[in-house]
């Protein structure tokens, strides 16, 4: 199983730099998980930048796969992660997200170099 973070989204979406760094991921929808909580950073930015028809087409393509909710199980374990690994709020959720279900995070949110069970790629 994958799970692109919001940053590779954005990229995708974008046709950034790492584009096709992320691709392999998202096109692989039957592998594909995606939390609630990405989907509320994409749209978010998405609004932001480019309007709520190109935001709520974002969400649109993101709920194509599976998404996970956030429940209280997982929220326990993204508090947990986020007190030993020092990780923002988002980035624990989505990284707990990956664990609960076996997948690898696809990122390159520099918060996630060097975890297990990422894929990891800089910025440019």
């Amino acid at each position: 199983m994958n799970l692109v973070d919001s940053s590779g989204w954005l990229e995708y979406f974008a046709n950034g730099r790492n584009a096709g760094f992320f691709a392999p991921a998202l096109e692989d929808v039957g592998r594909l998980i995606v939390p609630s909580i990405s989907i509320l950073e994409v749209f978010k930015r998405v609004l932001q930048q480019r309007g709520e028809r190109e935001a709520l087409q974002a969400a649109a393509m993101m709920r194509v796969a599976q998404v996970v909710d956030l429940d209280a199980t997982l929220a326990l374990l993204a508090a947990r992660l986020s007190f030993d690994l020092k990780l923002p709020l988002a980035d624990s959720v989505i990284l707990a997200t990956a664990r609960a279900h076996g997948a690898t995070v696809w990122t390159q949110d520099r918060d996630f170099k060097g975890l297990a069970g990422v894929k990891y790629v800089t910025k440019k």
